[in-house]
């Protein structure tokens, strides 16, 4: 279906693609991989005509072509599914499926009645049952990505490319696409799929092409493929130490935090917990058993409705983010771009956010003070960015989680609460992270980790919390962390 042979992509004073080469099959979920940097976002943009190469090739469908625009390739039956939907959420499901291809009756009008029959057969065929008459401003995250599925289908699509179509949906959401997916490519569809979590990768895609600082690395079938060999073609090194060593066995650590009987009502129920100086400690369990929702009763971010927390010999039944931070704690959210970043505002700016205190003087902020310490804190660390000055919008994404990372250590001297701190980053990116968590654990830091992904918290949590429903159905110490005691623990209401 698509053929790519030799193309390569420069901007001013970078060569974004050498040499890429790529082919895509009808009928097969293609993986398309690689470090952020990699080159994977501008040879989509050019696939779908938004640029054009300035070498090179590309056959779609038995013909030699030269995109002129994203709506000649969308027309020849190319459609991309951004992570930023392209949806008007004070529209209509039918009318946000049509628009630019409205439906015509008498006098060349809207046929309203038409629109809705359309769009109700466009998500039969999808497998979902969407109400075509609801504003998208209504609709779930998982709903509104079958409505830009159901977009691609008003023509007729032969190449589908989806751009990390997980970042925003989990569990059963997930399998609900994938079976979408898994149709498309029956009947023929040719699908392109990037994604920065492996997984997914062995779970759903035929073949797997990778880049790697622009360039074509291999295709491989799937199958043919484990996990570190993938890592290794991607980062172009052995990824069997992507894992820093953990803390010695045996030491007895003094505890920092403890919360005891802790529910957030609805949510969490007599949650017991103890966070332990120099220790990684994981929050485990399942999407929606309430590991966020404890997170954000420890920092202040959710109100206690019982129980109490002891931080350095005090005793507090209320807990505000104001205090937390006060006595040490601190929280990287789980949604960095909505509730951690400044998206508007440069690295300084939001690396002195929690501490406007060290960086003014009697209201008034010290403008060279914050670049100081953003210089420092670049370095420390390896940010990569265009100075203090350089606006996080533009960075990638572990690149935006190290900024996070950067300011919550300059604040938080007992804990760190880390909720999903890898998602949505490369795996390179993931190990500079990891990399990063047990150095503050070295310092004296107590390092609280929520996370996902299986061999994250196994590969790097010192002692494991796993939650079920609201309930800490129980501990696991050194020793005893892997995967079948995890689920085991996941999925039953109390300890054994």
């Amino acid at each position: 279906m698509l053929t790519i042979s030799k193309v390569s992509k420069s901007f001013p004073g970078v060569k974004a693609l050498s040499d890429v080469h790529l082919e895509v099959k009808a009928g097969e979920i293609h993986a398309l991989v690689g470090e952020n940097g990699a080159g994977k976002s501008t040879l989509t943009r050019i696939i779908a005509g938004v640029h054009q190469p300035d070498e090179g090739t590309i056959e779609f469908d038995g013909e030699i072509v030269h995109w002129a625009s994203p709506a000649a390739a969308k027309a020849a039956g190319i459609h991309v599914i951004y992570q930023e939907f392209v949806l008007f959420p004070n529209l209509t499901v039918a009318e946000n499926i049509f628009l630019g291809h409205e439906r015509r009756g008498f006098m060349n009008g809207i046929d309203h009645s038409r629109t809705r029959q359309d769009a109700a057969d466009l998500l039969g065929r999808l497998g979902v049952k969407i109400d075509p008459d609801a504003l998208v401003a209504e609709l779930s995250v998982a709903d509104q990505q079958m409505v830009e599925i159901a977009k691609a289908l008003v023509h007729k699509v032969k190449l589908l490319i989806l751009d990390e179509p997980t970042a925003v949906i989990a569990g059963h959401e997930v399998e609900l696409l994938f079976g979408r997916l898994r149709a498309l490519r029956d009947d023929g569809v040719a699908i392109i799929y990037i994604s920065h979590r492996l997984e997914e990768i062995f779970e759903l895609c035929d073949r797997v092409t990778v880049l790697k600082d622009g360039q074509f690395v291999a295709t491989e079938q799937v199958e043919a493929m484990t996990n570190d060999s993938l890592v290794s073609l991607m980062v172009g090194r052995d990824m069997s130490e992507l894992f820093p060593p953990k803390a010695p066995v045996g030491q007895t650590r003094p505890v920092v935090l403890s919360a005891t009987d802790v529910s957030v009502k609805g949510r969490v129920h007599n949650a017991n917990i103890e966070l332990r100086a120099g220790e990684i400690t994981a929050l485990s369990g399942m999407v929606g058993a309430g590991r966020t929702e404890l997170a954000m009763a420890l920092f202040g971010g959710l109100p206690m409705s019982s129980g109490q927390i002891a931080i350095g010999g005090e005793t507090f039944r209320k807990m505000t983010p104001s205090l937390a931070i006060e006595k040490g704690i601190g929280l990287l959210t789980e949604d960095r771009k909505g509730q951690g970043l400044a998206m508007l505002m440069d690295v300084a700016t939001n690396i002195s956010a929690s501490d406007l205190n060290s960086v003014s003087k009697s209201g008034w902020l010290n403008h060279s003070a914050e670049q100081d310490i953003a210089k420092s804190e670049i370095e420390n660390y390896r940010i990569a960015c265009r100075g203090p000055q350089g606006a996080v919008l533009t960075m990638s994404g572990g690149n935006q989680q190290k900024v996070l990372v950067a300011r919550w250590a300059r604040t938080s001297k007992k804990v760190i609460i880390m909720d999903e701190p890898t998602r949505g980053v490369d795996v390179g990116a993931k190990a500079e992270i990891y990399r990063i968590m047990r150095e503050l654990a070295a310092k004296g830091l107590a390092v609280l980790m929520i996370s996902s992904e299986m061999p994250e918290v196994i590969g790097l949590a010192d002692r494991v919390f796993v939650m079920r429903e609201g309930v800490i159905t129980g501990e696991l110490g050194a020793g005893q962390i892997d995967e079948q005691r995890i689920i085991q623990l996941a999925t039953q209401k109390r300890a054994s």
